[in-house]
């Protein structure tokens, strides 16, 4: 299971995307071997909004196609996934860490998945999960 953020799948569509080589060899490596990719609920308006301003609907309407055909399993919040959220944006205050990354680390911690699908190499390696280790960001080639 990899847990997917906003940038992998905005830099996939764009071409002249400084990450779309990465994210492209990462999705096409993934889908290849079978990976289930999970995708909180907030991220999907993030990349709607970027594919939007960036690329125009049809390409928002291909990545919400994408959704529909299974490539992403779409994963609902529960209240305690909210709640860890709350913890993580109060937590990281200082970066800031907003409420999208903050769920795509509650998402990634309930099964206990350890990749994250992320450009952010800022936030998400300071994020130590409930139950200690740490996060595996892919790709981890970076352009």
């Amino acid at each position: 299971m990899i847990v997917c953020d906003t940038g992998p799948i905005v830099a996939l569509s764009n071409h002249r995307d400084e990450w779309h080589f990465a994210a492209n060899n990462l999705f096409r490596d993934l889908h290849m071997a079978g990976e289930t990719l999970l995708l909180p609920p907030t991220v999907p308006a993030e990349v709607c909004y970027w594919l939007n301003e960036h690329g125009g609907p049809d390409l928002e309407a291909a990545f919400l196609d994408s959704v529909v055909d299974g490539t992403f399993q779409l994963v609902d919040l529960t209240p305690e996934d909210v709640e860890r959220m709350a913890g993580l944006v109060r937590q990281f205050s200082s970066f800031p860490l907003g409420g999208t990354d903050a769920s795509v680390v509650a998402i990634a911690e309930r099964p206990g998945a350890r990749e994250i699908a992320t450009l952010d190499r800022r936030h998400f390696p300071s994020i130590t999960p409930t139950d200690g280790g740490h996060f595996t960001l892919l790709p981890e080639t970076f352009p």
